[in-house]
């Protein structure tokens, strides 16, 4: 059965069911099991322990009822407990760790803070900071965002004003340390948003030096949509007994996300994505590199579509202006790279285009999630060229997708309205463990050739000589080595080789 998120706040099974895969929940509501699904008690953010000014700035926001991390999480932080919770983008992390921190922040000192929020990507940050804005004027706290590509004075003259929660990307806030524009001996909350991609990013010795500078007792809540590597050595060093919390799987909680596979020729790519966008009222499409969201933006400029472009090249000022113009609707179509697969959160994006197939399962769970957020409706579509097959192929088999590729031209009917379309479905390719307890040879999930054998395509294999007739075959079976002829010796001088002196 599915149902989106407010279904599973709302449905008492599945509610009780979401705290089954809770580790470890002390301060988790229970529901009467004798209630029925009308008569089932929807925790409140009052019932969560959130103060009443704030619980009527949510209000005045349209937001009355928490979402399922926040009911895990919130009663935690606001005990002073740190936390490490694992739940996808887009599942309501930033009001999680948000509203605690507005609830237990005081005024602070200049340069001073009593609460940062380290988090990958200068998006992320802004997006952070905005959706706090609103709420922390019923407070009265002071919040601000820090990354590069902005002024750093002008961001060391906003923390010497007073500041009491700093948003900021790990390399920007080392330098404000290093300059002597931030003091971190009154820090009493440390968040880590989406901790895995700061380690995928390499940011984690910029994250160590930062919370090394914290030598006091502090709180520290994690959040990440995985705690392997270097996450679950971030959380061994710097949690003391943290209270784990985990918010369902990645697909089974996005139940309204349509995924379809459309095959298509490198020459009709681009009519393809054009006759996709056209239909849609928000789409965003995913590229490997910068100069490829460059050239694509442009074409379906000349196509008609208005797009634009977001990837990390771009000046902090041209990111902003693209997204600004994305979220408003003047510009319906964005094309980015990566750096927008998480920390972009932009309402009614109902199509998300993998125009280049992701490098993986985790990559493409990621940009999957801008769209179907929340409960929402939304439609994933991937683009698989000829030669992207075994690729992609993998990518479902990994990410549990049974959707199959289909092949369309840039006129196909359907390319009008693919959630109203029900593609057909093909048995997911057994993993590499499998087909070897199955007897068959496994296979690699690696998308170079899988054998050296593939590399030397054009080269014929060795075939052992024959032998002629009247002589023995070698006995290892390899071909008798042919005869070297040498050039004749030189004559030698009659004094060569003699003492010359």
């Amino acid at each position: 059965m599915r149902c989106s998120e407010t279904d599973l706040l709302r449905s008492p099974i599945h509610y009780g069911d979401l705290f089954l895969l809770t580790l470890e929940t002390p301060a988790t509501p229970t529901i009467a099991p004798s209630l029925s699904a009308d008569d089932a008690v929807v925790p409140s953010f009052a019932s969560l322990g959130i103060a009443p000014d704030l619980a009527t700035a949510l209000a005045a926001s349209g937001i009355t009822e928490p979402f399922p991390v926040q009911v895990l999480t919130i009663p935690d932080a606001l005990a002073g407990r740190d936390i490490c919770g694992k739940a996808r983008t887009g599942s309501g992390k930033t009001l999680a760790f948000g509203l605690p921190l507005l609830q237990l922040v005081s005024k602070s000192k200049p340069c001073r803070p009593q609460s940062i929020v380290l988090v990958p990507t200068r998006e992320l940050a802004g997006q952070i900071a905005r959706a706090l804005a609103p709420i922390a004027v019923a407070r009265r706290v002071r919040t601000t965002a820090i990354y590069g590509g902005a002024s750093l004075n002008r961001q060391a003259d906003v923390l010497r004003a007073g500041v009491d929660i700093v948003i900021a990307t790990p390399g920007r806030l080392n330098d404000l340390l290093d300059r002597g524009a931030l003091n971190l001996n009154e820090v009493r909350v440390v968040v880590l948003d989406e901790a895995d991609q700061m380690a995928d990013m390499g940011f984690m010795p910029q994250v160590e030096r930062i919370l090394g500078r914290i030598e006091h007792q502090h709180q520290t809540l994690l959040f990440s949509a995985t705690l392997d590597g270097d996450v679950d050595r971030l959380v061994k060093r710097h949690q003391d007994n943290p209270v784990h919390h985990e918010v369902v799987s990645e697909d089974e909680n996005i139940p309204t996300m349509e995924h379809r596979f459309v095959g298509v020729t490198t020459e009709n790519k681009v009519d393809v994505a054009v006759a996709i966008t056209a239909s849609a009222n928000r789409s965003l499409l995913f590229v490997r590199t910068q100069r490829a969201a460059d050239r694509l933006s442009r074409e379906l400029v000349i196509a008609g579509i208005r797009a634009g472009a977001l990837h990390g090249g771009l000046s902090q000022p041209q990111r902003e202006r693209a997204l600004r113009a994305f979220t408003s609707g003047m510009q319906p179509v964005l094309v980015a790279t990566n750096i927008a697969a998480r920390g972009i959160h932009v309402d009614g994006v109902d199509i998300v285009v993998h125009y280049d197939p992701p490098e993986d399962a985790k990559t493409y769970t990621h940009r999957s999630g801008r769209t179907a957020r929340a409960g929402a409706e939304g439609v994933v579509v991937t683009l698989v060229e000829p030669a992207l097959v075994s690729h992609v192929a993998m990518l479902r088999r990994h990410a549990g997708i049974r959707e199959a590729v289909v092949q369309m031209t840039p006129d196909d009917p359907r390319l009008k309205d693919l959630a109203a379309w029900t593609p057909p479905m093909s048995e997911p390719a057994a993993r590499p463990q499998q087909a070897a307890a199955a007897g068959g040879q496994p296979r690699s999930d690696s998308w170079e050739p899988r054998r050296r054998a593939e590399n030397f395509g054009g080269r014929r294999s060795w075939r052992p000589a024959v032998a002629p007739a009247g002589t023995a075959a070698p006995r290892s079976g390899r071909p008798a080595p042919r005869p070297v002829s040498r050039p004749a010796a030189r004559p030698q001088p009659e004094n060569a080789g003699r003492n010359r002196w």
